[in-house]
């Protein structure tokens, strides 16, 4: 199946997701499916998509800054922020938009240069002030019904990859990331950094 280009998008999808230079990130229900998970001892575990990871790190590199914001404590979501090389990475977070508004004041942004995807009421206050609110197509619908876009991909299976695609292509970065990767001597992205060496 070709990649999607550019054009692909509705007009006005694009010109939101061309203005984007900070992209937000809820953890659960976005980049993991929702499901909390702990193992006999009482440890949380989550499960990340690599290809949700590739498109992070591929944002960054394209000059888009990253950031985690959770309202749950997680070292998890701490060690793959630091994995996929994030300065931006906020765990229990009481008030996303006040979270949201402090790191685009320290970057010297607008908040519609700023995008966030989320699934559920948390997120919502956030969603609705930033200039491109993103939902996973498994939001709530509460939720999803007010995002300025929906994926098509669920939670954790590649919904964040599907933004990630949309922000490189409709700012007219991503044919020269596929031709780049498609040159024996080059690499993209290093693999560690994505947790992938597929």
């Amino acid at each position: 199946m070709p990649h999607r280009q550019a054009g692909d998008w509705p007009v006005a999808i694009r010109e939101r997701a061309a203005r984007v230079r900070l992209a937000c990130f809820d953890i659960d229900g976005t980049l993991t499916d929702g499901r909390l998970l702990f193992d006999s001892d009482g440890r949380e575990l989550k499960a990340f998509h690599v290809h949700d990871g590739l498109g992070l790190v591929m944002l960054r590199k394209a000059g888009i800054e990253v950031a985690f914001i959770t309202a749950r404590a997680s070292t998890i979501v701490e060690r793959r922020g630091a994995e996929l090389g994030l300065t931006e990475v906020h765990t229990a977070v009481r008030d996303k938009l006040a979270q949201v508004n402090e790191i685009a004041a320290r970057l010297g942004l607008g908040l519609d240069e700023v995008s966030f995807m989320g699934d559920d009421l948390p997120d919502l206050r956030a969603m609705l002030q930033v200039g491109f609110a993103v939902a996973p197509a498994s939001a709530h619908p509460w939720v999803r019904e007010r995002a300025h876009w929906r994926t098509a991909a669920s939670a954790g299976d590649g919904a964040a990859r599907e933004l990630c695609d949309l922000l490189l292509a409709a700012q007219g970065r991503l044919e020269a990331l596929i031709d780049q990767a498609s040159t024996p001597t080059t690499d993209i992205i290093d693999p560690a950094l994505t947790g992938s060496n597929a």
